[in-house]
């Protein structure tokens, strides 16, 4: 087993590297925001309103616009958050946390970029409802050969990350901090989520999307509370640990306490590694719950997938490492990465509070992450298959789910790193061949609808002047 996990290991460590996925991921990103005209920074305003102001937009769909925005938070905000940030600062030290902002600054035009594609060439399925996502912008956007072979291996590596980061390792999550805080037996929490998860499969993507909308943003509010808490109490080092962030990307971060220190390589692969493990953005994912939404127009969703990069990095995972970095957790080396973010709680919250919350936010956190990465397994099941393959995966994906609760998992979380760079390996090459589309027709559309507040009818009628009648 040892050396099989040294093996994985390498390859992660390749695939996650300064010569593959790092440089793919930051280009891509740096590529994008100069060719949209450095949209994330220019609409982000316009586009949190629309995202949450959920007016109902006509237009095919499945969902409405904010539930599939909860839907790809409820994938993205879960154990990297807590567990991730903890990981890439007790490796690489406090300059991975700015790394990870970099990742998600440059990654919210990287996932407006998936999420319009996902948009623009979503189909409808033989159940009458709309599948897309790069295993369908990548082979209806690319023409010949090489379309096909980039959206085949995204499905691929997606279904395995779906069972690895989507499931197993959450599931187990969710096990050992429920186990941690009310000493519930793995196998009790194994059969209940087996039960749960089962339900929430049955009813499809509205199911996901109802269980999403109702208590993401719920639960993302209770964890920044604890953190804001633990901020005001240690606000004298707040500046400190800024000082620390911005000097430590650049410099690696020097030995103290049981933290062995870090090189400049070390600090950036880390938080970049980290920062898309936690986010997503490049990876194609959330595209998928992107264009199960009703909308009118692919921008529109876009932007408002775009806010999820910004809602999961720039906010919770800075609050998570901030409160980490002013307790001074960090410093306890990587074996303790684990109980660092509860640890920093116990700073300021009283008697079992601090590893409560920290550990129901885990639970919740991954069991969201469960219910929506089962959907983006189930459509490339769909996309390699058809449609009968959707049944067998979701009676697998829920077994599986008991099966991560009650085992050990060191190698499925290294298998699961592979798999999601290499899912993300493909989507990022569409993007770059698909970029031309995108900034021509984002362009396009917001000279038309700057502030988004055009209607229904407009709309319609600016997409058949435009001969682009596609939604």
């Amino acid at each position: 087993m040892d050396s099989l996990l040294e093996i994985l290991s390498k390859i992660g460590g390749f695939v996650w590297g300064p010569f593959l996925l790092i440089p793919l991921l930051l280009g891509t990103g740096l590529f994008m925001t100069i060719r949209l005209g450095g949209l994330q920074f220019r609409k982000l305003g316009v586009a949190l309103r629309h995202g949450l102001y959920d007016k109902g937009e006509e237009g095919k769909g499945d969902i409405s616009n904010y539930q599939a925005l909860t839907t790809a938070l409820a994938a993205t905000v879960g154990v990297g958050n807590i567990v991730g940030v903890a990981t890439a600062l007790s490796i690489g030290g406090p300059g991975a946390l700015f790394w990870m902002w970099m990742t998600g600054l440059v990654g919210m035009v990287s996932k407006y970029s998936e999420a319009f594609l996902g948009v623009r060439f979503r189909v409808t399925d033989e159940k009458g409802g709309q599948s897309g996502g790069p295993q369908q912008y990548l082979k209806r956007g690319i023409k010949g050969p090489l379309g096909k072979i980039l959206a085949f291996l995204f499905a691929f590596f997606a279904i395995l990350a779906s069972f690895g980061i989507g499931n197993l390792t959450q599931a187990n999550a969710v096990a050992t901090g429920l186990e941690d805080s009310f000493n519930i037996d793995p196998m009790v929490t194994g059969i209940g989520m087996f039960v749960l998860v089962g339900t929430v499969l049955l009813g499809g993507i509205q199911a996901i999307g109802r269980v999403t909308s109702a208590f993401v943003p719920l639960m993302i509010i209770i964890y920044i509370v604890g953190a804001v808490t633990v901020l005001v109490i240690n606000v004298n080092e707040i500046p400190h640990a800024l000082a620390q962030v911005f000097t430590d990307a650049f410099t690696g971060s020097a030995a103290t306490g049981g933290f062995v220190g870090s090189s400049i390589l070390v600090v950036l692969q880390m938080g970049v590694a980290r920062g898309i493990f936690s986010n997503e953005s490049g990876m194609g994912s959330a595209a998928i719950a992107a264009a199960a939404a009703k909308t009118n127009h692919p921008v529109r969703q876009a932007l408002v997938s775009m806010t999820q990069t910004f809602i999961d990095t720039i906010i919770v995972v800075t609050f998570t490492g901030l409160a980490i970095i002013t307790t001074g957790v960090w410093t306890l080396g990587k074996d303790e990465a684990g109980s660092m973010t509860a640890r920093a709680f116990e700073t300021a919250l009283p008697g079992q509070w601090a590893g409560t919350i920290v550990n129901v936010s885990v639970a919740f956190f991954a069991f969201s992450t469960i219910i929506a990465w089962s959907y983006y397994g189930e459509r490339c099941v769909e996309s390699l298959v058809g449609w009968r393959g959707s049944l067998p995966y979701r009676m697998i994906f829920t077994v599986v789910v008991f099966i991560g609760a009650v085992s050990h998992l060191e190698v499925v979380w290294t298998i699961s790193d592979i798999a999601n760079g290499l899912m993300a390996l493909p989507n990022l090459v569409g993007i770059l061949i698909l970029s031309g589309l995108i900034a021509r027709e984002t362009a396009a559309y917001l000279r038309f609808d700057p502030k988004l507040k055009a209607t229904d009818e407009q709309v319609r009628q600016f997409r058949i002047d435009s001969k682009l009648d596609w939604v």
